[in-house]
């Protein structure tokens, strides 16, 4: 497990990381959110050992030490490779590093390959590529050797769905065999879809944190799905709606101000008739991510 107690870390004024605790147990994913500059960056440096901080960081109990280093995957939010070696030479370069062989590493290079679709062989130059080959190419350079930690900075930038997808395929099977794994990402949809829990920075102070279900619950029940022949204009008039969204055909979503109108909502719209569809439900990860955001400018 990685146990992050207390961090802070300043760089001159600016108060980069507020007393920062969190874990990650093994076989779970955590989603680290915030806007550019709320602090999950130096979070990874801080557990990277790259910048000194206050506060303390454990895995699996200890401290980290020089030897933990070669069980951890980092996807740095800058991609860098270098451009004049192969395919084969980049990974095998930077597994080594890790202290993997490189007779351990080369025949599962054609395997990982694959698994990315890369559009090259082991043979074809890194400068020869596309950009989101190279991304893939980084990639599969974080995750060859099995890492027992991973730490993804925006892992999903750039790439297309098709490719996201292969990723997360990726991340799941780390998750699987048990490996601690902790991301940022700007997309709400990808925290959802792979997330045990998550922590949401906001300069430098936890603002949220929990599991996703934990964290929509806090914020009641205020989105209200219903299928009826009433107009847009007529459910905005409607007490406790504070906007409504038209999803097409019938089809809303009324944003509730309180979500106890839920059930007055329910006995104007229905009359003591049916209704095709009231669904009362907390609000999406990305309604709340603008939420908490919205609150730092009141």
């Amino acid at each position: 497990m990685l146990s992050i107690q207390h961090i802070s870390k300043e760089f001159g004024p600016v108060k980069a990381l507020n007393d920062v605790s969190f874990d990650v147990p093994n076989g779970q994913i955590m989603g680290l959110i915030g806007q550019n500059g709320a602090g999950k960056s130096t979070t990874f440096h801080s557990i990277l050992n790259f910048i000194d901080y206050g506060g303390s960081i454990q895995w699996q109990g200890h401290t980290l030490s020089a030897s933990d280093f070669d069980h951890i995957g980092y996807l740095p939010e800058e991609r860098s490779l270098m451009t004049k070696l192969t395919i084969e030479q980049q990974i095998i370069y930077l597994a080594r590093l890790k202290g993997q062989p490189a007779k351990v590493i080369r025949p599962q290079i054609d395997d990982w390959l694959e698994r990315f679709a890369v559009k090259g062989t082991r043979k074809s130059k890194i400068n020869d590529l596309s950009k989101g080959n190279q991304q893939k190419v980084q990639l599969i350079c974080t995750l060859i050797h099995q890492p027992d930690l991973l730490i993804l900075d925006e892992p999903f930038s750039g790439l297309d769905p098709v490719n996201a997808d292969l990723l997360k395929q990726a991340v799941l099977a780390a998750k699987d065999r048990g490996a601690a794994i902790i991301f940022s990402s700007h997309d709400m949809e990808h925290v959802t879809a792979l997330c045990d829990q998550l922590v949401m920075l906001r300069k430098g102070d936890v603002v949220l944190h929990g599991t996703l279900d934990d964290v929509r619950d806090q914020f009641g029940k205020t989105e209200l799905f219903v299928t009826t022949d009433w107009t847009a204009e007529q459910l905005q008039a409607l007490a406790g709606v504070g906007s409504v969204t038209d999803r097409h055909n019938h089809r809303y979503v009324l944003h509730l101000t309180d979500a106890s109108a839920g059930p007055a909502i329910f006995d104007a719209l229905t009359q003591g008739h049916y209704i095709e569809e009231f669904s009362q439900q907390p609000p999406t990860l990305d309604e709340i991510f603008r939420l908490k955001v919205g609150e730092e400018h009141v």
